[in-house]
């Protein structure tokens, strides 16, 4: 069946408001068979109509709703000779859509649906409305839109680009071809072009989502796509909406220069965007002010460009949480993927790392004050469930110092318990989306209770993961599906991802997790140094990459086996990473400091905001510095990250916060140790800085010698 037939078209709406002229509509779903229930669909789009008025400028209405009474998707069409006040700001509207979706949406007609919505921002269409003279007519002019588009059915879903030139396609009628509006709407982007020449193309990217995702959500995507076209600009909008949505690509994200959301319900993984200059408004905003919108990023993209040190803080906000890559893109190889999934979990487990161990850290310092040496093994000892007077719920002591640290040793003790599963439990959500919650973070802590550790946190997030997708995917009678995602799917995935680990799995992670414990704690000597440069030099390649990001999760996830000690072999691991992750932007903080000469103003710019962003222990700094000469830049920070990680292990430096550069320092128990840290910190820098300034001195002194000989 179609979207609409002829019975569903009244080309003389009448009604008091709009809710009388919305029930005028519903009667026509009635008498064609589409709604079982009158007063249930009125009450589901007088609902709503209560969370934002469907009014949009232009003289047009959108009533719309999913409601139990459809039974497919619809469109009833009126036409209002005076017009009728349906909340828009520029008047009433005289063009009304009722737009009826099932309640589960989904089939090949929710297609249809976004595609009817973007048309409606058409000017050629609208006017072949308001001119149309019968009903049969009307049904043309609809369908002939929506089936233009039929070969491309998920276009709205894949967020293509828009096409250059979809008016004529908004023309089936004869009444519809006039050619001056065609040339009218065609102007105005040729005189933007005419005017400003030299005004540069940027690349832009959004997100549009409402209430119901019917129509507002695609007609803000079209409008902001009109827009960005009409400006010289070209933009790829992700529609989060009823039709589905694939997301933009990680590549797609990259190469923005902005972004722009017009949505009314939080927007999907939007951490995906850090760091890119954003406009965020309403989803109305989108359909009615999209030149302004464009304007508004183009302000900010030369805001950015002139001031780097915005694109700075954006840098550091993203990197807040260890910088780590959280978006799963589909469309990568597996080994991508793979990669992707365990550093989602890692993401969503440096929080719990860091409370726990700073706070922990913190009760040590606080316990040396109060206890001398000793204090570290007192606290331990102390507890919730501990008995006499080491309970501290039963004999909290506000005045003692011993009973704060003990205090702080509990809270950070179980923050720490829930590393593993919160990192079981997210790389199952990465892989199966909220169905994969439950088999990992119960998986998670099964293993964390046998002594898995962080080996056993990854073998039942993937499982667990991978299970509830297989799950998920079950094609099941269609009274079963409604208790699939709250019943069958956390039971079944549950069940199999546990007791498979508990029954095969568990006991020989356990033995692995142990044997590398042991191979941690015994390394002394040349064997921690060697083990130093490599993680240094890993976290010196790339800068916040894949082979950065492997070193950080293999520091964070030995965290947890730190126990009580203040000086255990994760903790040292933990302080030469971190520290190796600090040198890049410093050293080129530095170098541009000490020969700017040999730096654009750009890069200049960038080693100002480099000293901040490397102290703070974001190695993303440094990026913008590799990208302009890579060869030279990366060769030199492996080198001075490399010497910086060798000589952290070298002197034993441990800290347990795994975030934060120099401003975690206080916490690593003792002055000496601090200098230590900042010793090795700033011989890699040094090292690495003048790696740079050399290789860029002797290229430049070739250059100036090959100048002068051609002359």
């Amino acid at each position: 069946m179609s979207l609409i037939t002829t019975e569903q078209v009244v080309l003389d709406l009448t009604g008091a408001d709009r809710h009388e002229a919305t029930r005028v509509l519903a009667e026509r779903l009635v008498a064609s068979g589409r709604c079982t229930d009158l007063d249930q669909f009125i009450a589901d789009v007088r609902e709503r109509e209560s969370k934002m008025a469907t009014g949009l400028p232009g003289g047009i209405g959108i009533p719309h709703a999913r409601s139990a009474a459809i039974t497919e998707p619809s469109l009833v069409f009126g036409r209002v000779a005076d017009g009728i006040d349906w909340g828009a700001k520029d008047g009433p509207a005289t063009l009304v859509f009722l737009i009826a979706a099932p309640e589960a949406g989904g089939d090949a007609h929710m297609q249809m649906l976004p595609k009817l919505a973007r048309a409606l921002m058409k000017k050629e269409f609208k006017e072949a409305l308001a001119a149309a003279t019968t009903e049969e007519e009307v049904v043309r002019i609809v369908s002939a839109e929506v089936a233009l588009d039929a070969p491309a059915a998920a276009a709205p879903a894949t967020a293509a680009p828009p096409t250059s030139a979809p008016a004529p396609a908004a023309s089936p009628a004869p009444e519809d071809t006039p050619a001056a509006p065609a040339a009218s709407s065609a102007a105005p982007a040729t005189t933007v072009a005419t005017a400003e020449p030299a005004k540069r193309s940027l690349t832009l990217v959004g997100v549009t989502s409402c209430p119901t995702g019917i129509a507002h959500t695609y007609m803000a995507a079209e409008g902001l796509e009109a827009a960005a076209a009409a400006a010289g600009h070209t933009m790829t909008v992700e529609t989060q909406g009823s039709a589905g949505s694939k997301p933009l690509s990680a590549a797609q994200i990259a190469a923005a220069d902005a972004v722009i959301f017009a949505h009314d319900l939080p927007v999907k993984d939007a951490g995906r965007f850090a760091g890119k200059p954003t406009v965020d408004v309403g989803v109305k905003k989108g359909i009615s002010d999209g030149p302004a919108l464009v304007a508004q990023a183009e302000a900010l993209v030369a805001e950015w460009e002139a001031d780097p040190s915005k694109a700075a803080a954006a840098a550091a906000a993203a990197a807040s949480s260890g910088g780590l890559t959280t978006k799963v893109d589909e469309g990568a190889s597996t080994l991508t993927r793979v990669r992707q999934w365990l550093m989602t979990g890692v993401s969503y487990m440096i929080p719990f790392v860091a409370a726990g161990g700073i706070l922990i850290a913190l009760g040590f310092m606080l316990a040396q004050f109060a206890l001398g040496e000793q204090g570290a093994i007192e606290i331990v000892k102390y507890g919730l469930t501990a008995e006499g007077e080491f309970n501290i719920v039963q004999n909290f002591n506000p005045l003692s110092g011993t009973h704060w640290a003990a205090l702080l040793f509990v809270i950070g003790a179980a923050s720490f318990g829930f590393l593993v599963p919160i990192l079981s439990g997210f790389i199952a959500f990465a892989i199966a989306d909220r169905p994969g919650l439950v088999p990992g973070i119960v998986g998670g802590s099964i293993a964390a209770t046998m002594g898995a550790g962080f080996l056993g946190g990854l073998a039942t997030g993937v499982l667990g993961g991978l299970v509830a997708r297989w799950v998920s995917g079950w094609n099941v009678a269609k009274g079963v599906r409604g208790v699939m995602p709250v019943v069958v799917i956390p039971i079944v995935s549950t069940l199999i991802t546990a007791g498979l680990f508990i029954t095969l799995l568990g006991r020989p992670i356990v033995a692995l997790s142990e044997g590398l414990t042991s191979a941690l704690e015994g390394m002394s000597g040349s064997s921690a140094v060697v083990l130093g440069l490599v993680l240094g030099a890993m976290m010196g390649f790339d800068l916040g990459g894949p082979v950065n990001k492997v070193a950080y999760a293999f520091a964070t996830g030995g965290l947890g086996a730190a126990g009580a000690a203040s000086d255990s072999a994760p903790l040292k691991i933990m302080a030469a990473v971190m520290a190796a992750g600090m040198v890049a932007p410093l050293a080129m903080a530095l170098a541009t400091t000490v020969r700017p000469q040999l730096f654009s103003e750009p890069e200049r710019e960038n080693g100002k905001a480099a000293w901040l962003l490397g102290a703070s222990f974001i190695s993303e700094g440094a990026i913008p510095f590799a990208a302009a000469d890579p060869v030279r830049i990366i060769a030199s920070s492996v080198v001075g990250s490399a010497v910086t990680g060798g000589l952290s292990m070298l002197f034993g430096t441990a800290i347990r916060a795994p975030h934060g550069g120099i401003w975690v320092t206080p916490i690593m128990g003792s002055i000496t140790q601090v200098l230590l840290f900042v010793v090795a910190i700033a011989v890699g820098v040094v090292v690495m800085a003048g790696i740079v300034v050399a290789l860029k001195s002797r290229d430049r002194r070739l250059a100036e010698v090959d100048a002068v000989a051609t002359v």
